[in-house]
Parts: structure tokens; C-alpha cells; sequence
């Protein structure tokens, strides 16, 4: 058995499961840093002391900025005060067992291959599409970190010389595929047409992601077209992974597997434009299968990838 921890900026779950499923969560809000701790090593020492088996290494799923090698937090935007937080020295003091950490989109793509959409793969990318976009690489059947841990920051590819801001860069890729974008293009849409004296379904104010998409459901043009663009740009970047690393899968969570209908036509007429014949052919982009309990699975699969070290 495993505990896996799950650090996010609102909601924090410490979980306990196995190689196939989770058999038991806390869940709590995150508060301050010192009292969310110490709330995380409560929850892990109670789910420990509850096990029918030995509880036999922790995983921890954080956002980033941290440094995975010596398990340090080091202040991550969404958690303020978090300056330095020795995390895994923290839950091996208490439980007595290895912990080990990992952002958040690595752990990800790790639920993913051993849970979710990438079981069986030997090569495969995942990419959060959510409020940013990130990636987590499982190259050659392990995780691939990079360097320095900065592998998979794909949202930085700048994908036009102009484009809504996404990672602090007009045009890029996550500027163009994240929620945040999304409701960048529409506002821009919704904006041209409001100046040209046309009526519109959404005002700016009311505009994200997800009203975009009830509106393009509902059939509404301007929704319609910003999820047309979204795609493209998802292909066009897709096809630059597709080109570089030569995946089997692209496994994609959140908003695109919340609305794939809506982007998976210009999505797919770009990516076959613009990536090599040969490698496009052995690639399958695929929404992730784990939804909401995604973050659980994360935590645990950290643990998991360390049975060998």
C-alpha cells in the first residue's frame, strides 16, 4: 500500500490505495502553510494506523516551482507562504517511510500511464490543459524530468508572433490552449463584434472557458470560432511534440476532455498538416480517463514510480 498526498491552492487529500484503485481519502482545505501541514501529516499517520497492510512509501503532487530531488516546496503562486517547505523530510519524520515529491503535471502523466488513457504505452505525452498547460513526459518507459526538472513546459513554445498571453508570452501555446486562452480568444471575438455594432450571446465579463462552450453548443458563432482557433493552434502545437518525440499517445485532461467535440476537427486538420506522415500515423490523441480523481491517483502513482530506486 501507498499514501499519497495531493497539494493543491484550495483543497489538499491525503490518500491511501494500491496498485489498482484508491481505498481511502481526507480531504481538507488548504489553509496557511504550517496548518495545512500539519493537518497533511495527521491525515497520513491516521490512514497509516488504519491500514489492514504496510504502508510502504508516500507520494507528493504539488504545483510547481519545487525541487524534486531534495523534496523542497519552494513557493509555488498558488501557495503563498510556502517558501522552502521541506515536505517529503516532514512525512518521512513522521511516518517513518520514504516520501518523495513531484509537480504536478509530472505526477499526472504519471496517474495517467499507470491508471488512466496512457496504460500501456511506452511513450506518451500528457498535457494538463486546464488554467495553464503543461506537460509530463513518459519517454522510453519512464518519466523523463529533464536536467533540472523544467522538462515539459511546453506552454512557453510560442506558437504565433500574436495571440492571447498565456506563461507570460503573447502567442504561445499555452496562451492559445488553456482555459484562461480560451477565454482570451472569446473576449477578443466578442470584443470586434461589440465595436461593430453586432449583438453577442456573452458579454466580455461573463466569459470562460465554460460558458464558451454552452454557447458553442447552443450553437452561438463567436463560441464556435474560438474553440475553431483553440484546435488549430492545439494541432499545431501537437504536431511539434508529434515531431520531437515521436509519441504512441497524447493523452489531454480538463478542458479538452471536457470538450473535445469542440476542438477535435481543427485540432486534427492542423496536427495532419503540419507533422511528419510517419509519426503522425503511430500517434493517438486521446482524452484522459481520470477526471476529478486525477490529483488522488497522481499522489500515489509518485510513490509507485519509486519501487525501483
Amino acid at each position: 500500500m501507498k499514501l499519497g498526498v495531493d497539494i493543491g491552492g484550495t483543497k489538499c487529500a491525503v490518500v491511501l490505495g494500491n496498485d489498482k484503485e484508491v481505498v481511502a481519502k481526507i480531504r481538507f482545505d488548504t489553509t496557511d502553510c504550517e496548518g495545512t501541514v500539519a493537518e497533511i501529516l495527521r491525515a497520513a499517520k491516521q490512514l497509516m494506523a488504519q491500514s489492514t497492510e504496510d504502508v510502504t512509501s508516500i507520494g507528493v503532487s504539488c504545483g510547481g516551482p519545487l525541487d524534486s530531488t531534495s523534496g523542497v516546496i519552494l513557493s509555488p503562486p498558488n501557495l503563498p507562504g510556502w517558501d522552502a517547505v521541506p515536505i517529503t523530510d516532514m512525512l518521512q519524520d513522521a511516518c517513518g517511510i520514504p516520501a518523495y515529491l513531484c509537480n504536478d503535471a509530472n505526477a499526472c502523466a504519471l496517474a495517467e500511464w499507470k491508471y488512466g488513457a496512457g496504460r500501456g504505452c511506452r511513450n506518451m505525452i500528457f498535457l494538463t490543459f486546464g488554467t495553464g498547460l503543461g506537460a509530463g513526459l513518459i519517454l522510453d518507459g519512464k518519466l523523463y524530468e529533464g536536467t533540472n526538472g523544467m522538462a515539459g513546459e511546453v506552454g512557453h513554445i510560442r506558437l504565433s508572433s500574436f495571440g492571447p498571453v498565456g506563461y507570460g508570452k503573447a502567442g504561445s501555446f499555452e496562451g492559445f490552449c488553456s482555459g484562461a486562452g480560451l477565454a482570451q480568444i472569446g473576449k477578443m471575438l466578442t470584443q470586434e463584434r461589440i465595436q461593430l455594432g453586432k449583438s453577442v450571446a456573452l458579454q466580455p465579463e461573463e466569459i470562460t472557458a465554460k460558458t464558451l462552450a454552452e454557447a458553442a453548443v447552443a450553437g452561438d458563432a463567436i463560441a464556435i470560432e474560438a474553440y475553431r482557433i483553440c484546435g488549430e493552434q492545439l494541432g499545431r502545437g501537437l504536431s511539434i511534440l508529434v515531431d520531437v518525440l515521436n509519441p504512441e499517445r497524447i493523452v489531454i485532461g480538463s478542458v479538452f476532455a471536457r470538450a473535445e467535440q469542440l476542438l477535435r476537427p481543427s485540432m486534427e486538420q492542423a496536427l495532419q498538416r503540419d507533422a511528419l506522415a510517419q509519426s503522425c500515423e503511430v500517434c493517438r490523441v486521446v482524452p484522459a480517463e481520470l477526471g476529478e480523481q486525477i490529483g488522488d491517483y497522481a499522489a500515489l502513482a509518485v510513490a509507485f514510480s519509486h519501487d525501483n530506486d
